[in-house]
């Protein structure tokens, strides 16, 4: 559990903690950041001293999305071929309860793996979003079938087509997270929550998750194939290149007009 590089995983008691540790990027995912996460949790989830795992980051973000560096360099054969943000996939299917404790950045990435996490705790500073559309693609981790799911088509729509963040407050009052604390106390609440269901019994934790997920996801995964493909798709348009391409270089985008 000591071998991550971009991870920190500690032990309280009968709660795992997983913290995101790639401050230099914010917390940005790349191949390497994406699959230690992962990997992280599912440790937890197989290690039968751990009843709940809790997964934060830092002061200024909790994950701040996709590594642009990283997801610009995508074309279509690279990303379909190896079946590009699948691997987290597996975040949403452990059996243990996983707790977000979301502060800071959330954007892109880190909205869709908060949103595969079974509670979402954060603090005022916390900000999400799906800011694809500006970068000439589509979330692709789960974000557009998860939001719809969690806020409805209206809500899911207008945060997806706009790019716009999402307050906490806000996230809150959608149904899009479980509550919000004040500054200074997500940590402490996030234990909280993530020690009484540790100490509850197993099996009825495992089988609580099970119905609700049964009743909320289906039929979730035609709906991810979807996203996917299209996510797919999307790098081998003009607009994906001249997005990415316009984030890095710090100016407004020039996008081709159809």
């Amino acid at each position: 559990m000591s071998d991550f590089k971009y991870m920190k995983t500690e032990r309280k008691g009968s709660v795992g903690v997983v913290t995101f540790n790639r401050p230099q990027a914010m917390n940005a995912l790349n191949e390497e950041v994406a699959i230690e996460v992962t990997d992280a949790l599912m440790a937890f989830d197989a290690d039968d001293s751990i009843g709940c795992m809790v997964l934060a980051g830092d002061d200024k973000a909790f994950c701040a999305g996709a590594d642009l560096k990283w997801i610009a360099s995508q074309d279509f054969e690279s990303a379909y071929l190896t079946d590009l943000a699948a691997y987290m996939d597996k975040v949403a299917e452990l059996r243990k309860p996983v707790i977000a404790a979301v502060r800071g950045f959330a954007f892109g990435g880190g909205t869709e793996i908060a949103l595969m996490c079974d509670i979402i705790i954060a603090d005022t500073t916390a900000r999400f979003g799906l800011p694809e559309v500006t970068l000439g693609v589509i979330p692709g981790a789960g974000g557009p079938a998860r939001l719809t799911r969690a806020v409805g088509k209206a809500k899911a729509m207008y945060y997806i087509l706009t790019g716009k963040n999402i307050k906490a407050e806000e996230a809150e009052r959608i149904g899009m997270i479980s509550h919000v604390v004040a500054d200074g106390q997500l940590m402490e609440e996030a234990m909280a929550v993530a020690t009484v269901i540790a100490s509850n019994p197993r099996l009825a934790v495992l089988a609580g998750k099970e119905a609700v997920n049964q009743q909320a996801e289906t039929p979730l995964i035609p709906g991810l194939k979807l996203e996917r493909r299209l996510f797919h798709g999307l790098f081998s348009t003009p607009d994906q290149k001249e997005g990415m391409a316009a984030f890095a270089e710090k100016r407004k985008p020039d996008f081709r007009q159809y």
